[in-house]
């Protein structure tokens, strides 16, 4: 692999779209919606084929062997992306990008592979958060329009915020749209309970998270806005169950409803 790239994204063409578990079997429109959106700034995308799971689950279980397994096929992917001219791999989801940048080079160590954890580590140069590489654009790379009138909240999930400290950018992208009003949210740095496994083995906890966030929406929100489906998932799921009138949007939807004319639309 070449040397590490520079974490400034500016002449960034060609990417690869690392799609995550949840956007490939319960959020299919959150992966389509990034392709668009990163088209539309001017990126060639590539979907690596191969790619599987990051292996958050079964790392964040306890289970490091299982884990390296399912990432190392990931890692396979990614790098065969960046050997064909990738310049960077972009997740549209904070966990998992977690995941690769931050803790792939500890898991593949912790099972005993040191060569896999150097080309983690190599490779986490390259990963960027999905609104985190769009707001490092130059604005003239992704034109954004308007969208229907929406009073809306941003949630700021867990790993984006606390691993990542991708914090301001999406919430700078959504400025830039008009017609998406964002009202701030007294809860909106708090976990939104999801947590993976811990929604399983701890629900009861998992759902008083969820409704101490939903207690505190602003009133006459419409949608809450996020970079991660899992914890939208969470929040609707537990909105629904509560007759709760709003619904969820990932970021990369409410930026392809703002691009002007047809741009991307090819994905």
């Amino acid at each position: 692999m070449s040397d590490a790239p520079d974490r400034r994204p500016d002449g960034v063409e060609r990417v690869a779209l690392f799609v995550t578990c949840v956007g490939e079997l319960v959020e299919p429109d959150v992966p389509v919606a990034a392709v668009r959106v990163l088209r539309a700034a001017g990126c060639d995308v590539d979907v690596p084929e191969g790619q599987t799971c990051c292996g958050q689950p079964a790392w964040n279980s306890g289970f490091t062997a299982d884990a390296a397994k399912v990432a190392g096929t990931s890692l396979d992917a990614l790098e065969r992306a960046v050997a064909d001219g990738a310049e960077a791999v972009v997740v549209p989801a904070g966990s998992c990008a977690t995941m690769i940048r931050v803790y792939w080079p500890q898991l593949f160590s912790l099972a005993g592979d040191e060569a896999a954890s150097d080309r983690a580590r190599a490779l986490g140069e390259r990963v960027w958060e999905l609104t985190e590489l769009l707001d490092a654009l130059p604005d003239e790379r992704l034109g954004l329009g308007s969208v229907e009138p929406c009073a809306a909240v941003y949630h700021r999930s867990c790993h984006m915020l606390r691993e990542l400290h991708v914090a301001e950018q999406p919430e700078a992208l959504l400025a830039r749209v008009d017609g998406c009003v964002v009202a701030e949210w007294a809860a909106a740095d708090q976990c939104c309970g999801f947590g993976g496994t811990f929604s399983v083995k701890l629900p009861e906890a998992s759902v008083a998270m969820a409704d101490e966030k939903l207690d505190v929406l602003p009133e006459g929100t419409e949608v809450i806005v996020g970079a991660d489906a899992s914890c939208l998932m969470q929040l609707r799921t537990r909105a629904g169950a509560r007759g709760m009138q709003v619904r969820t949007e990932h970021i990369a939807q409410v930026l392809e409803r703002a691009l002007p004319d047809d741009r991307g639309a090819d994905a």
